[in-house]
């Protein structure tokens, strides 16, 4: 079988990613779970589709209308199906498990849609025993809404991600007791709305610049010490204490899933740990795209859905000769994307992401070309865990300096 595009992940990216590159191209969706809509499917709360749709959807509904959506296209979707291998000849060879078999496809460009994983308690060195009860968010997440089971009553969660957020909410309206939410940093890692609607209302304790340092547990997780932690994060000694409870629920961080990108040479950003790409998406590798939270951990997922519609328009046209110049950036930034500007391509309507290392106010803006200020934006606060979009118009510019820079400083 020969298809113009493969797009690997049905989550939200790859599912908009699909339906965008069946406009023009054949399309080949191939997912690993029974259905499509990757995380979205465990994720009941609602808060989805406000920025796409203007409403507030449930992660279920979010997802249904891009599944519906896909019906109406020529897009072939493998379900259960599980990518093995990827080799470059002439065109990109992938073969995938599925339950037919092994199969083996050709096509022209990939479009990597693979999401994202969740550290564990090995990721982030908790001592003690190896007792039952320790879980990450998602797990957790998934136990409660997709199979009905609670995974304990009275819960300990690490870390103020927005999943580890609304799981605090989650299992305190099915009868849980939360006994708090602690976070090694100095400030929460969630969204400012899940702050209050989490915590705030529910009367959820949130204790800053403190973290679980050993679990104790014979069978079953029985307490857990937690202790204080300075500036650099590290526990400081004389400040643990023992809370009893029966769960420890982890949420702490996400890393996009990049085996496939490696397998391909593709080169990642190590702020993001996701691809360099440039503004279509299309990463250092040719006929490569990453899209979603694959690319970088998205906020919301209206972003997610709208990077991968980017790289599945660019991968459903004919192919080009690039120029690639690097975006230098200067100031506080977590991270920016795209890391590339394509010059040879559309670069009227670059979006561009970006967070702030550190809570910050006053902030500006600026990109420049060639030394030429072309665009300014103020913000009035910035904040680490709430992600910024921009849309920047380069037409005007000098491209051919090849000097870009986007800086963020006090104004």
């Amino acid at each position: 079988m020969k298809y113009d595009v493969v797009v690997i992940g049905g989550g939200p990216a790859g599912l908009a990613a699909a339906i965008r590159a069946s406009k023009n191209a054949s399309v080949l969706l191939i997912e690993r779970e029974a259905r499509l809509g990757g995380i979205l499917k465990q994720c009941i709360h609602d808060g989805f589709g406000v920025v796409r749709f203007g409403e507030k959807l449930s992660g279920p509904e979010y997802a249904d209308r891009f599944i519906k959506e896909l019906r109406d296209t020529n897009v072939t979707v493998s379900l259960f199906s599980f990518v093995t291998n990827i080799v470059k000849n002439d065109c990109y060879k992938l073969t995938y498990v599925c339950a037919d078999g092994v199969k083996t496809v050709e096509c022209d460009k990939i479009i990597l849609s693979t999401g994202c994983r969740e550290r564990t308690r090995n990721g982030i060195f908790i001592q003690g025993d190896r007792c039952a009860g320790i879980y990450t968010a998602g797990a957790a997440q998934n136990l409660v809404n997709i199979l009905g089971i609670m995974p304990g009553r009275k819960v300990v969660i690490l870390g103020s991600g927005d999943i580890g957020l609304i799981m605090a909410r989650r299992l305190t309206l099915e009868g849980a007791t939360v006994e708090g939410v602690y976070e090694a940093k100095s400030t929460p890692s969630g969204l400012t709305r899940n702050i209050h609607q989490c915590l705030h209302d529910f009367n959820i304790p949130l204790h800053l610049s403190t973290t679980v340092t050993r679990v104790i547990g014979k069978n079953r997780l029985e307490q857990v010490e937690v202790s204080q932690v300075d500036e650099k994060m590290r526990p400081i000694s004389g400040t643990e204490r023992i809370v009893d409870c029966d769960t420890l629920v982890l949420a702490v961080g996400l890393i996009p899933e990049n085996e496939l990108a490696k397998d391909l040479s593709v080169k990642i950003d190590p702020k993001t740990k996701g691809a360099i790409v440039d503004q279509n998406c299309q990463t250092l590798t040719d006929n490569v795209y990453a899209c979603g939270n694959a690319l970088h951990v998205n906020d919301l997922v209206d972003y997610v859905s709208e990077s991968g519609e980017t790289a599945g328009e660019d991968a459903s046209k004919p192919c080009g000769k690039r120029k690639l110049v690097p975006v230098k950036v200067k100031g506080k930034f977590l991270y920016m994307v795209p890391q590339m500007l394509d010059v040879n391509a559309d670069v009227s309507k670059v979006i561009t992401y970006f967070r702030a290392s550190e809570e910050l106010s006053k902030q500006k803006l600026t990109v420049t070309v060639g030394g030429k200020e072309i665009f300014s934006k103020r913000f009035a606060k910035l904040l680490p865990p709430e992600m910024e979009r921009v849309v920047i118009d380069y037409s005007a510019a000098d491209l051919a300096s090849e000097q870009i820079l986007i800086e963020l400083k006090e104004g």
